[in-house]
C-alpha cells in the first residue's frame, strides 16, 4: 500500500471532479459508504454540501474518516 496520494474521480451531483487521497483514506472512505448503504459519490456529495468552502474536499474526507473511526472507540 502506497503512502503517496492518488487522484480519484468523483461525480458530485452531475459534476465530474477529483480528489487526491492516500490509499488508506480512500479504502476507509469506500468502506464507510458501503457500510452506510450509499454510493461513494453520494457520501462525497453529502460532505461537499456541508463543508466549509475554504476547506478542500480531500481534507474534508480525511477528517470525516478520522472522526468516524475515532467515534467507534
Amino acid at each position: 500500500m502506497s503512502l503517496r496520494p492518488k487522484k480519484r474521480s468523483l461525480n458530485l451531483r452531475g459534476h465530474q471532479t477529483s480528489v487526491t487521497l492516500e490509499d488508506r483514506f480512500w479504502r476507509a472512505f469506500c468502506q464507510i459508504a458501503h457500510d452506510k448503504g450509499i454510493s461513494i459519490n453520494g457520501l462525497a456529495a453529502e460532505l461537499d454540501a456541508s463543508r466549509d468552502l475554504e476547506t478542500g474536499l480531500a481534507s474534508t474526507i480525511r477528517d470525516y474518516v478520522l472522526k468516524h473511526y475515532m467515534d467507534k472507540e
